[in-house]
C-alpha cells in the first residue's frame, strides 16, 4: 500500500439535470435530457462520482492517491451537431468540473471538454479553463469527415495546446459515429454486433486518430504538442505502429514526416490502460514511457476497489522503476502533478 498510484483515466458522474439548470435561458429548452439519477445505476454506482469529498474516501478504499478526471454524460454531447449548443453545454460542464476539483486540487485533476466546430472559440475556452486550473482538454476521437484531423481546421488549436502545454485527449465513444441521444444499454445485442461495436469500431476510431495526426504531419509541425488515447487499452498498439513503420519505410508515401510513425508516437502520444492482461507481455519492452495505468472509476467495468490486485497481476513482474512510470510517473510528468 506504500506504492503511490495515479489513475490517468477516471470519471465523474454529472447531475443529469446539470444543463437544464445551468444553460443560458435562450438555450434551456434545448438542454440535453438524461434519465434521472439512480444511485447504484450504470454510471452512478458511487457517490464520489458527483461528490468530491465522498470521492476522496472512495479513492482511499482503492489505494489511489490522485486521479485525472473525464466526464461521463458529457461525452455523449460530443455527438451533438449543433455547434452553439455543444459549446454552451461544454462550458457548463467545464465550470462544474472546475468547482468539483477545487475541493482537492492536489488530488483531482480536471480536463476541459472542448467543442471544435469553431476553432477560435475552442482556443478561447482552452485558455479560459487552463487559467481556471484545468490541466488538459478532451476533443472528439471520431470527427465528422468534413472536419477530419487531416484537414487544416485544427491548426490553431494544436498550436495553442502546444503553447499552453495542454495535452489533448481523445476518449472512446466520442464524435460523429455516436450521435446524441443514443441508448446507454447493451440489452438485446447480438454477439456479432457487440464485437463490431465494442471492439472493432473503437479500435478503428483510435487508429484513425493516430494515423491521421501522424501521417498528415501534425506532430511534425507541433513537436511539443501531446495527445492522449483514452480507454482504448494498449496491447494492440505495437502491432499497428509496426505496420505503419513498415509501409513508411518503403519510401514511396507522400508526407511531411521526417521520422517513423512509431518515433512520433513515442515522442508525443500517451495511452491509458486499466484492464488489459496482454500488456504483461509487452510493457517493459515497449511503451514504458508513454503508457499510463487507470482505474476507470466509477464506471461498472472499473477495477475499483481491486486496482492493486489488477496492477500486481499485470505489472507485478516489472522492475520497480518501470512499474513506477506506468502507475504514476508518466501521468505526473504529462500533467505536471506534484505527487510522486
Amino acid at each position: 500500500m506504500d506504492e503511490v498510484l495515479i489513475s490517468a483515466d477516471s470519471h465523474v458522474s454529472e447531475d443529469p439535470e446539470l444543463w437544464v439548470k445551468c444553460l443560458p435561458p435562450n438555450l434551456r429548452d434545448q438542454a440535453p435530457v438524461f434519465p434521472p439519477r439512480q444511485v447504484g445505476g450504470h454510471f452512478q454506482a458511487h457517490e464520489g462520482g458527483w461528490d468530491p469529498s465522498a470521492r476522496i474516501q472512495e479513492m482511499e478504499v482503492d489505494g489511489v492517491t490522485a486521479e485525472v478526471l473525464y466526464p461521463s454524460l458529457t461525452m455523449d454531447l460530443f455527438g451533438l451537431s449543433d455547434a452553439v449548443l455543444q459549446e454552451a453545454c461544454f462550458r457548463v460542464y467545464n465550470d462544474w468540473i472546475i468547482d468539483y476539483c477545487s475541493v482537492a486540487p492536489d488530488r483531482l485533476t480536471g480536463l476541459a471538454a472542448i467543442s471544435t466546430f469553431d476553432i477560435d472559440h475552442s482556443v478561447r475556452e482552452l485558455a479560459r479553463t487552463r487559467e481556471a486550473g484545468l490541466r488538459g482538454a478532451v476533443v472528439w476521437q471520431a470527427p465528422p469527415p468534413e472536419l477530419a484531423f487531416t484537414t487544416d481546421h485544427y491548426e490553431r488549436l494544436w498550436a495553442a495546446a502546444q503553447e499552453m502545454d495542454m495535452p489533448i485527449s481523445m476518449h472512446i465513444l466520442t464524435g460523429h459515429r455516436y450521435p446524441f441521444p443514443r441508448p446507454r444499454t447493451a440489452a438485446g445485442r447480438t454477439a456479432v454486433h457487440a464485437f463490431r461495436e465494442a471492439v472493432n469500431l473503437k479500435l478503428l476510431d483510435a487508429s484513425n486518430a493516430i494515423s491521421d495526426l501522424i501521417g498528415s504531419g501534425v506532430l511534425e509541425r507541433y513537436p511539443r504538442a501531446k495527445f492522449v488515447l483514452v480507454e482504448n487499452e494498449i496491447s494492440w498498439l505495437p502491432f499497428y505502429l509496426n505496420q505503419y513503420d513498415k509501409y513508411w519505410s518503403r519510401g514511396n508515401l507522400t508526407s511531411t514526416m521526417t521520422m517513423t510513425p512509431s518515433e512520433y508516437f513515442e515522442r508525443q502520444f500517451f495511452a491509458t490502460f486499466f484492464n488489459d492482461p496482454p500488456v504483461r507481455w509487452l510493457l517493459g519492452e515497449w511503451g514504458a514511457r508513454n503508457s499510463m495505468w487507470s482505474n476507470d472509476y466509477p464506471h461498472p467495468n472499473s477495477t475499483w476497489p481491486h486496482s492493486r490486485q489488477v496492477i500486481e497481476r499485470d505489472l507485478g513482474h516489472l522492475p520497480g522503476d518501470t512499474r513506477a512510470r506506468l502507475v504514476r510517473d508518466n501521468v505526473a510528468d504529462l500533467y505536471k502533478l506534484p505527487i510522486r
